[in-house]
């Protein structure tokens, strides 16, 4: 027994001085206890494409700490203006070989940002969202990735110059462009992209330089990742070919209207202009899908200005979102536009917003987001435009329901002549909850804008 006893000891002994962990096996011969798999209920309240409302969240802008936890503890406030899509921008750890800090430099495709937190903490973000009626979508960079990913390994993975060597994406040095001529490459990307659907819940991807990716991949790995989850998700590109509608995306890139409404308000190009641009971007187009207007986003922002001094102030910022967002098309709010953030966001350092700026502003931009909400014309209805050069003035119809938006361009006063339909009539201003007679004339302040219904 003492034998025995003594050779228990120095044994626990011996395994106790090891660098090894002491393994205990389980009883009965059963398997070693596996990591608890996670598998929450998939989101089934997705909206209707025509009906997003999607919000950009730039980690290192949006809190102080610039962590998921840091989104998470204000998602009622996004909720707050009528959002039900977040987009994230990209959640993966950055690339530092050649890397300038940007996180469209992928080091991983399957891996959290330490900086940013967790897993754990991304999918408390993801699961509160839901909670609160909002889908969730992820920033997916499918061009190029990081030149110290661990995929660099395969060359032939990647685009090479006369002399076998991987070239850089475009003008971007910090990336290495990807080659969509290998199969192998193409099953691997699909296969991250699934990934996520399970590890962290997501409700689809925002697809990062769509149009330099070829169609035919686009058109298989949406597919394929729709396939694999088993319901609908959401996938939008960063981009403006028309062939990616037949490739499965459900939203394009509105630059063309973002750019017609620039230089209407900075430029003082004819008001009409937005129509022309609008028209363009929905023919031959299917019924089911549609454009992302915007009047800022984190490229706009931090490489060319914040909506207050591309729209010449920030009454003229309001102006352009009424009239880019009203017009048509599905809108996309940038964090820090809803409060007139006054200053420009790196999405390479931190910048964190001032949430206290401008009350104001962000009782405006809720209002707007109610009457959106409220009025099924202005999300679904035809559109009717009414010429003007200095006045972008239309009429969205969807049955017995009519929404009437008149938006001044111009940094001063103008006088429009209502056409006759609406002269001599009794409208209700959506704005102020007031019963207004029009005559022949409205007068509208510097930017001002009317919705009336």
């Amino acid at each position: 027994m003492y034998t025995l006893l003594l050779s228990v000891l120095l044994m626990f002994s011996s395994a106790c001085n090891s660098d090894d962990p002491l393994v205990v096996n389980p009883p009965n011969g059963e398997d070693e206890p596996k990591e608890e798999t996670y598998n929450p209920d998939k989101f089934q309240n997705l909206p209707d494409i025509s009906d997003v409302v999607m919000y950009e969240v730039n980690m290192r802008a949006f809190s102080n700490e610039g962590t998921f936890d840091g989104v998470t503890v204000r998602l009622d406030s996004i909720q707050a203006l009528g959002v039900n899509v977040i987009w994230l921008m990209p959640i993966y750890p950055i690339g530092e070989l050649k890397g300038v800090g940007s996180p469209y430099c992928v080091k991983d495709y399957k891996a959290v940002n330490e900086e940013y937190g967790t897993l754990t903490d991304l999918r408390e973000l993801i699961e509160k969202a839901h909670e609160l009626d909002m889908a969730v979508i992820l920033d997916w960079v499918a061009n190029h990735t990081a030149w110290d990913n661990e995929w660099i390994e395969n060359d032939d993975w990647y685009t090479k110059d006369a002399d076998g060597n991987i070239v850089q994406a475009n003008d971007w040095t910090d990336v290495a462009d990807l080659n969509f001529d290998s199969e192998e490459m193409r099953s691997a990307m699909i296969d991250a992209m699934k990934y996520w659907l399970d590890a962290a819940n997501i409700d689809g991807y925002r697809c990062d330089y769509a149009d330099g990716v070829p169609v035919d991949f686009w058109k298989t790995a949406l597919k394929e990742v729709r396939d694999e989850d088993g319901r609908d998700l959401i996938f939008f590109a960063e981009g403006t070919r028309k062939e990616n509608y037949s490739a499965g995306f459900d939203i394009n890139f509105g630059w063309r209207v973002y750019g017609s409404i620039k230089g209407i308000i900075a430029d003082n190009k004819p008001a009409g202009g937005l129509f022309t641009a609008h028209a363009s971007d929905y023919t031959n187009v299917p019924d089911s899908v549609e454009m992302l207007h915007f009047i800022t986003n984190h490229d706009d922002n931090a490489w060319d200005n914040t909506p207050d001094k591309l729209f010449v102030n920030q009454r003229g910022a309001m102006a352009a979102f009424v009239a880019s967002t009203f017009v048509g098309g599905v809108l996309l709010i940038y964090n820090g536009q809803e409060i007139g953030y006054p200053y420009q966001l790196s999405f390479f350092t931190k910048t964190p917003i001032n949430w206290n700026l401008n009350p104001e502003i962000l009782s405006e931009y809720k209002k707007l987001m109610g009457i959106r909400k409220g009025n099924d014309a202005v999300r679904k209805g035809s559109l009717e435009k009414y010429s003007h050069n200095d006045v972008v003035a239309f009429k969205r119809v969807l049955g017995s329901e009519e929404v009437v938006v008149i938006v001044n361009v111009r940094n001063k006063a103008i006088d429009f002549n209502l056409p006759g339909e609406l002269q001599s009539v009794t409208k209700t201003n959506l704005l102020t909850g007031e019963n207004v007679e029009l005559e022949e004339t409205v007068q509208l302040g510097a930017f001002e804008y009317l919705i009336l219904k």
